[in-house]
């Protein structure tokens, strides 16, 4: 992803994908004024077939004719790593999980503030390359695993991983400290960019779909443990 700045205001590329006409002019209205470029489209088709790799985040519908929000998630997956926001009918818990399963970055649910939507767009920029901070050349290793946040690429056992951008972070953030026990607070915060509320299962979800692309270590024990009521950590080697 490139990085455009215009007099010291974001001006990442936004694809908007809803069927709510109103709503899309109104959501095009609010980033457009906060320096965003937005593309739009009113169902899942029209956004494939818009989308490129000059995208820096999509924020997607789940309810939609022609392609629901799922099936358009599932195809974007098969080819773009471009980090994704979902946007849930209220209350609508199983939506958010099978969402996050399917590679969602975060999700927020319907209705939303202007400040709360803006809020969870600029935290899932920080963790991309669009932030621009670290160096292509820049690495983490730890064990049989090396982290390049500056191309936001993950190697374990010499195999590229394919990770979605929350994914990516979460590892990285791992990495930077084994041993430790991170809680589900911190991860939400730091990952997530925003406060851990009551029944949130996202960090869950994407630390579960974390463990599943890992390869299994070579000595058999888990890569990441959980701690019942304090959170997780990287294991370490005896």
């Amino acid at each position: 992803m490139s990085v455009r700045v215009q007099q010291g205001r974001s001006m990442a590329h936004i694809l908007l994908i809803d069927d709510d006409i109103e709503l899309t002019s109104l959501l095009k209205e609010v980033l457009t004024f906060e320096g965003f470029t937005v593309s739009e489209a009113n169902d899942g088709e029209a956004g494939l077939a818009v989308l490129n790799k000059d995208i820096d985040l999509i924020l997607l519908d789940v309810m939609m004719p022609k392609l629901n929000g799922m099936e358009t998630l599932k195809r974007i997956r098969d080819k773009w790593e471009t980090p994704v926001l979902m946007l849930t009918a209220k209350g609508e818990e199983i939506d958010r999980v099978i969402g996050l399963e399917l590679g969602a970055d975060d999700y927020l649910p319907k209705p939303f503030s202007d400040r709360e939507l803006l809020a969870r767009i600029r935290a899932i920029l920080r963790r991309t390359q669009f932030s621009g901070h670290s160096k292509p050349s820049d690495r983490l290793d730890y064990q049989d695993v090396t982290v390049y946040p500056g191309k936001q690429e993950a190697y374990c056992q010499g195999q590229l991983i394919d990770l979605t951008t929350t994914e990516f972070a979460l590892l990285s953030h791992f990495i930077a400290n084994p041993g430790a026990t991170i809680t589900k607070e911190e991860l939400s915060l730091d990952v997530l960019g925003k406060r851990l509320a009551a029944f949130d299962r996202a960090i869950d979800m994407h630390v579960s779909n974390l463990r599943k692309k890992l390869p299994e270590r070579v000595d058999g024990k888990p890569r990441i443990k959980t701690l019942r009521g304090r959170g997780y950590l990287l294991v370490e080697e005896d």
